[in-house]
């Protein structure tokens, strides 16, 4: 049997490639969305000195990260966008790649964060109820989480199988991933110890377009 492709180089393979903007001498960036320089930036970040991206793909907005300052962590199962990432932006000072799944790794750190992010990333395609709480374990008490994915269609919530098609052709890759309203994400990130939960949603460039949700939240006193 020939070896399962691996989606998540499928789906970042598919991703229009941002302009080189938004950046220290304009060789890194960050979005939200997944289109180029549009929506908000890491200043929903706040000012963190260690960072986790769950979900680096290729690197583009970890090394972004990195580059403002902040101890920065870009973590991905892709072993193909680990090495692209490596390759591109390993030399950035405070930056490290590391090729794992999220939950394993949430599991066996013992590295603390200031922020932990997901762009389209391990948020939306892991349970929460299994990811989150591991992931506030390893987020600082002063912390912030930020995320984004697209909002669900009406209806359809929960686990949801989607199939991934490639840029360049080849059989579709199927994946699970998680789609929730505002609503229900309040409700979720509050019942495993998160508070002051703030949605969004942020509009296409052209309304016809599919919006980003971006929610935001801190970890509950303990």
């Amino acid at each position: 049997m020939p070896d399962r492709p691996d989606p998540w180089t499928a789906f970042v393979d598919r991703q229009p490639e941002p302009r080189l903007r938004n950046a220290v001498g304009e060789t890194t960036w960050f979005n939200w969305t997944q289109y180029p320089d549009h929506g908000p930036g890491t200043e929903l970040l706040g000012e963190p000195h260690t960072v986790l991206d769950l979900g680096c793909g290729g690197g583009r907005n970890t090394a972004h990260v990195a580059v403002g300052g902040a101890r920065t962590v870009g973590l991905d199962q892709s072993p193909a966008l680990i090495a692209q990432a490596r390759e591109r932006w390993g030399e950035v000072p405070g930056l490290l790649f590391v090729q794992q799944e999220a939950v394993g790794f949430l599991k066996e750190t013992d590295l603390r964060f200031d922020a932990v992010y997901s762009v389209y990333g391990a948020l939306w395609f892991t349970d929460p109820d299994v990811l989150l709480p591991l992931l506030r374990t390893r987020l600082a008490s002063h912390g912030r989480l930020v995320f984004s994915h697209e909002p669900p269609i009406e209806g359809c919530y929960g686990a949801q199988g989607t199939y991934i098609r490639r840029k360049n052709g080849g059989p579709p890759v199927p994946v699970v991933r998680w789609a929730h309203t505002p609503d229900q994400w309040r409700d979720i990130l509050t019942r495993h110890g998160f508070a002051s939960v703030d949605t969004e949603i942020v509009e296409a460039p052209d309304p016809a377009y599919v919006p980003t949700m971006l929610v935001r939240a801190v970890p509950s006193p303990l």
